[in-house]
């Protein structure tokens, strides 16, 4: 992870997408720059954390009294983060998950565009559900392979993940975002990302039901 020759820690790349959407919310305002002071108080983060993501991604640096170019943090940002890159990937499983991630319009602002969907369910073979056509998994390999797709998302029930999951690296996916509940083992050279809702959702009711004993929240 490198921005102008300068590596960006792993921990400050988790930071930018929250960065990302802080800034164009300020650029919807009309507002042009902003300081690293700002942006601290308002994401209630530390000011020297934040100059120092920001100084792994600015490449002119904050101005004395102007701060930053919001535009220019944004443009650096798309950069690092790829969203000024439209990558294609196709998605497994076009049940009630699936369905809700091919209605997410926010796909195409991270540089992601779903080109199909795939299930074995017959009565859903051949539909179009918002703007993408369901395929019989028959035709995954080959429109894969053919349209040089390297992303795969995964949205099946844990029980046919791992099955989806070895049908995707044999198409030549070289990375897999991953929804169904289970671990899934994939060669080195396959990247995957798990999205586990239900520890997602776990965390959150634990962290819910600790700040309610301390008393700060209402």
């Amino acid at each position: 992870m490198n921005a102008g020759g300068v590596s960006i820690p792993k921990q400050t790349f988790h930071r930018l997408p929250g960065y990302y959407n802080y800034l164009k919310l300020l650029r919807s305002e009309g507002i042009e720059t902003v300081s690293s002071t700002t942006i601290a108080k308002d994401l209630r983060l530390g000011e020297v954390q934040v100059r120092k993501d920001l100084a792994c991604i600015s490449k002119t640096g904050g101005r004395p009294r102007t701060g930053f170019s919001v535009a220019e943090l944004i443009d650096s940002i798309e950069y690092q983060l790829g969203y000024n890159r439209m990558d294609e990937a196709v998605l497994v499983g076009a049940g009630n998950l699936g369905r809700a991630l091919l209605s997410y319009s926010g796909f195409e602002e991270i540089g992601i565009n779903i080109v199909a969907a795939f299930d074995r369910d017959e009565s859903v073979v051949g539909q179009t559900l918002f703007g993408k056509q369901v395929l019989p998994i028959s035709k995954l390999s080959d429109l894969c392979q053919r349209m040089h797709i390297l992303i795969g998302i995964i949205a099946v029930p844990g029980s046919q993940a791992q099955q989806v999951c070895d049908l995707l690296v044999s198409a030549g996916i070289a990375a897999i975002w991953n929804f169904a509940p289970v671990h899934l083992t994939v060669p080195d050279d396959v990247l995957i990302k798990n999205e586990n809702l239900a520890a997602s959702l776990a965390i959150l009711s634990q962290n819910l039901s600790e700040q309610l004993a301390k008393g700060n929240l209402l």
